[in-house]
């Protein structure tokens, strides 16, 4: 049985947002769990919750977005340090440079087992297809992936697309999970209001999540039913693709656009919203759509990779042709049209959630899968 587990994450709220429960569950084992992640320890609300749960952290100089080749080696050389001091016996790396960084540490490091989560392919896949930053990413994933015992992935096409394009190599065992699960107590069903009909989008603000494509068709919707309301919540990030600050402000300008900002907590946006929206390219498992399922909502997203395993079209909502703004309209009008659909929809959101993407199920599976098989000895405490 192991006993020192080290997880390694690109952005430090995301140990709160996306592995909390994961990491809950592995110090109930008893195990001594370490977290890596830029800025880590000057993160209040995720430092003290992480810390209330019994991990130990450290921070490291990521930069999330940056090609500095120089920067990159000294990720490298501090992930090395580090665990050759810790002396982790499991490592877990998510997100682009701590799989592939984090891998290639631990292997330099002699760690014992290393485990990759792919819970998406980024800007690099999406955007950079065929170019020359595809290739380096290609490489440099192939590179370490080949070093990783066993590797997650949040569903089935990115697991195929990495064994066509020989980045995974046979050997390394393959285990597609479904995304990170949700809490669905801290996630409770709730009834949908019938009227105003509002719909909402919570994501980082990038071209390639459709947001353009959201605001589209909610210009398009207004002009016809001004009474409808269209939520807009999250952040401008720093990647390439990263809608602008002017282009926000246009939006929100123009009156068809409610922007919410950055929620520390999403569920009162949720609740309040009739209907779900995600229209992205490309995605791992999304986090929010899970969340907005849990809460018993209808989601409209895209019959794309990571998308479209979240929505059985017809039954719990509706899937769109990507970038297809007419028929993200068509799917919103359907609820226009039907005041009860939304409910009706959103109760076998409810049912699939459960049945499918309850976290402590995913994490089991994660688990077993790592060989930690052993009952929690504690119940550890998860702060909100």
């Amino acid at each position: 049985m192991p006993k020192r587990f080290l997880i390694v994450a690109g952005f430090a709220d995301s140990l709160v947002l996306f592995r909390r429960d994961l990491l809950a569950a592995l110090v109930a084992r008893g195990l001594t769990v370490y977290a890596m992640a830029p800025e880590l320890t000057s993160n209040a609300h995720t430092s003290t919750t992480l810390e209330r749960l019994g991990v130990h952290l450290y921070d490291i100089p990521a930069q999330r977005a940056g090609t500095n080749p120089l920067a990159d080696l000294w990720l490298l050389w501090r992930l090395y340090w580090l665990m050759r001091r810790i002396r982790p016996d499991i490592v877990l790396g998510y997100t682009i440079k701590p799989v592939i960084y984090g891998i290639i540490a631990a292997w330099l490091a002699r760690v014992p087992h290393r485990y990759a989560l792919i819970t998406g392919l980024g800007y690099a896949f999406t955007n950079g297809r065929g170019g020359a930053l595809r290739r380096l990413v290609q490489r440099m994933y192939a590179f370490a992936l080949h070093r990783a015992h066993k590797v997650f992935f949040q569903n089935p096409d990115d697991c195929a697309l990495f064994g066509e394009l020989h980045i995974l190599p046979s050997s390394v065992p393959a285990v597609v999970v479904n995304g990170s699960g949700v809490d669905l107590g801290m996630f409770p069903a709730a009834v949908v209001s019938p009227r105003p009909l509002r719909f909402l989008m919570i994501c980082r603000l990038l071209g390639d999540k459709g947001v353009r494509e959201y605001v589209d068709a909610a210009q398009r919707i207004r002009a016809k039913c001004p009474d409808v309301r269209f939520g807009l919540a999250g952040w401008i990030d720093e990647n390439p693709d990263a809608i602008s600050q002017s282009e926000l402000s246009d939006w929100v300008a123009g009156g068809d656009i409610e922007y919410l900002g950055k929620l520390d907590d999403v569920r009162p946006a949720l609740t309040e919203c009739s209907v779900y929206v995600l229209p992205s390219y490309r995605e791992g498992t999304p986090r929010t759509v899970l969340e907005a399922m849990a809460v018993g909502r209808p989601v409209i997203t895209t019959d794309a990779p990571g998308c479209r395993e979240t929505v059985i079209d017809g039954r719990n909502g509706f899937l769109v042709p990507v970038k297809s703004v007419d028929a993200l309209v068509a799917a919103m009008e359907r609820f226009i049209e039907d005041p009860g659909l939304a409910q009706r929809m959103g109760q076998e959101s409810r049912k699939i959630a459960k049945s499918k993407y309850d976290v402590h199920k995913v994490n089991k599976v994660m688990l077993r899968e790592m060989g930690i098989t052993c009952e929690p000895r504690v119940k550890a405490e998860i702060h909100g």
